[in-house]
């Protein structure tokens, strides 16, 4: 008997897979401008900004690199306590995959699987430069994506539309 793999969607006879090839810091960039003073006990807690981004880039046929930004920048009143600047990547195999399924693996799922290790980095970070830990709250990646399509649609419309 043997053993053939069922076809998939995209008729290639390939089990959908998706694998973590590398991770890396890209970019770290931690800034405590008025240290030693921004250190000092505070009566209420400082404004946080927190920006996130996606962007995949393909390194062949089934290789992507999928880079994930994370920018916090904290301030009490109008004085900046702290800013980091995160760009973590990782490199990802995906194979058997139908076409359209394509963009959701890289700017969702993707994605999902670096937030927990660029969020320890960016907690790590904010905790040595003398911080409480900057615990980022989990991200709706998914909803980032829809809102990014929709965004691009409305840009596509706009720049077709004559004069």
């Amino acid at each position: 008997m043997t053993d053939t793999a069922a076809p998939t969607n995209d008729g290639t006879g390939e089990n959908p897979s998706l694998n973590i090839l590398a991770q890396y810091i890209k970019d770290l960039s931690f800034e405590n401008p008025g240290a030693p003073r921004s250190l000092q006990a505070r009566d209420k807690a400082p404004a946080i900004n927190i920006n996130v981004n996606v962007n995949a880039n393909p390194l062949s046929d089934t290789e992507f690199d999928v880079v994930l930004t994370l920018n916090a920048e904290a301030k009490d009143v109008d004085k900046v306590l702290f800013a980091i600047e995160l760009t973590y990547g990782g490199v990802f195999r995906v194979t058997g995959f139908p076409q359209e399924h394509m963009l959701p693996l890289l700017f969702i799922e993707c994605p999902r699987l670096l937030f927990p290790f660029a969020r320890q980095i960016v907690a790590d970070a904010t905790r040595n430069g003398g911080f409480p830990p900057l615990m980022i709250d989990p991200i709706d990646f998914a909803q980032m994506f829809t809102q990014r399509m929709a965004e691009d649609r409305v840009r596509a419309q706009v720049s077709s539309t004559p004069n």
